[in-house]
């Protein structure tokens, strides 16, 4: 698993931002993104037990979100 680049979590933060103020956009999409990008910072930093933990708390986020519909 590679890190995030700049450009990948500036997108995801714009998207994020757009969400937001106009509701455009799938949440459960944009939710799995996020935490994809969560896994792979935690990847990245094994030692981090706090990264971990953020990503796996997204993942059951996404799974809610996925789960009711």
């Amino acid at each position: 698993m590679s890190r995030p680049t700049i450009s990948e979590v500036s997108a995801l933060i714009a998207d994020l931002a757009d969400f937001r103020k106009s509701g455009a956009g799938d949440q459960a999409e944009l939710m799995s993104r996020k935490a994809d990008l969560l896994e792979r910072i935690a990847a990245a930093q094994p030692d981090d037990i706090e990264a971990a933990e953020v990503a796996a708390v997204a993942r059951a986020r996404v799974d809610e979100l996925t789960a009711d519909g």
